[in-house]
């Protein structure tokens, strides 16, 4: 008899990571890559920030013994004070918080828990939006719905389609939304518009799961880059009739730990709910997934945010990718204007580590095979990957392929 096993389709390869795997193929000795979400210093190099460097200088004689269901305690208060702030204060019994593998593992989790025990109709994800959040949300059986997010004409948020999409979704429906530095796109709601998103989404019962895996990073501001899930926090603590949040919260970009796996998942509910029995529901799904969370990635995060000299020094080294990120976004802007006569204004005004540049799928493979730059075929470009020894290479890739 033959195993079903022989019948499995062959998936496609992950855009991304093929990519990354050509790129490494590749000999060409000009070859850029802007595809992965990874921080690079002005040599193109890996940087470790020298907070997480003295950190684990400090975590040298520490153990590697086994982590809880729910992870470190004090690793999990750290990270809910980071994302709350104040907000929080006098509410601790209704937000649950537990150590989780990264964001990816935060969005799985919440989204698992929420199919379950809520039940909505249909999910509402941004379009576009990170790879992950659909196929994260079609494994759980719950119809995946998109909102319009960004214009590609205007090259802003398309508020009044993401308003007129939201206003359609039903009670306890789920609403994804990204928290800063929005990835694919680079483009942020303003404090206004996120007003109106909360207003609308308490008017209509919804619940939402904020994927925050920029903070500090986005802008340098950690404090800034949490405004919009602080508002929305203050609005669920302010009613009893509000569904709730979550946080997906994930600490590989703004500490360049992105091999180690550090992330939190915190659960908001309403001030006349309790909200114990969801975080039991959590910790449930995690011992039959994968028991509890790797120890070291989040150790070092501890002893950072835990530290007030550590915790100074990491936001300096905030300001300092965030401020070569700009530079280098106002480098290609004014390179390409040059070159182009066009306007790329929106290079510059958008945020965060990548930029949606509005170049086309054949555009991009053009740069691909005749200047070895590597992109996502959407135009996405990681901003990181530029350095000072190759902006006027790509600079030039890119008029040379504009050219009407």
């Amino acid at each position: 008899m033959e195993t079903h096993l022989l019948e499995l389709p062959i998936p496609s390869e992950d855009i991304a990571f093929g990519l990354m795997g050509d790129f490494e193929a590749d000999t060409h000795p000009n070859k850029v890559s802007l595809i992965a979400g990874t921080y690079r210093d002005e040599n193109g190099k890996p940087w470790v920030l020298p907070s997480v460097g003295m950190a684990k200088e400090r975590l040298r004689d520490e153990n590697h013994e086994y982590l809880g269901i729910a992870g470190s305690p004090k690793f999990i208060n750290l990270a809910k004070e980071l994302i709350f702030g104040s907000v929080a204060s006098g509410f601790e019994d209704n937000i649950g918080s537990i150590q989780t593998v990264s964001g990816t593992s935060a969005n799985h989790l919440a989204a698992t828990f929420l199919a379950d025990r809520l039940r909505p109709n249909r999910v509402f994800i941004p379009s576009p939006t990170w790879i992950n959040h659909k196929s994260i949300w079609e494994a759980t059986g719950v119809t995946v719905a998109e909102y319009p997010y960004y214009s590609s004409s205007t090259k802003q948020v398309d508020m009044a389609g993401m308003m007129d999409t939201l206003d359609q979704a039903e009670p306890n429906d789920i609403v994804v939304l990204q928290a800063c530095a929005h990835n694919p796109t680079g483009v942020d709601l303003s404090p206004s518009q996120w007003r109106q998103i909360a207003d609308l989404c308490h008017q209509r019962m919804l619940f939402v799961v904020f994927d925050s895996a920029y903070q500090g990073f986005a802008t340098g501001d950690v404090d800034g880059d949490a405004w919009a899930v602080r508002h929305f926090t203050e609005k669920v603590l302010a009613f009893e009739n509000h569904p709730g949040l979550c946080v997906a919260q994930s600490f590989s970009k703004n500490f360049g730990l992105y091999g180690e796996r550090v992330g939190a998942l915190h659960l908001v509910l309403p001030r006349n709910v309790s909200v114990q029995g969801a975080r039991g529901e959590l910790m449930a799904i995690v011992r039959r997934e994968y028991s509890n969370p790797p120890r070291f990635g989040a150790s070092i995060v501890q002893k950072v945010l835990g530290d007030r000299g550590l915790r100074v020094q990491w936001e300096d080294d905030l300001n300092i990718m965030s401020l070569r990120i700009k530079n280098m976004r106002r480098e290609l802007r004014r390179g390409l204007e040059k070159e182009t006569q066009q306007d790329w204004s929106h290079v510059e005004t958008q945020i965060g580590m990548f930029s949606y540049t509005g170049l086309t799928k054949e555009q991009v493979s053009r740069l691909r095979h005749e200047f070895h730059i590597y992109l996502l075929p959407s135009g996405r470009i990681s901003v990181c990957g530029l350095n000072e020894g190759n902006i006027q290479y790509v600079v030039h890739a890119i008029s040379e392929i504009t050219k009407s």
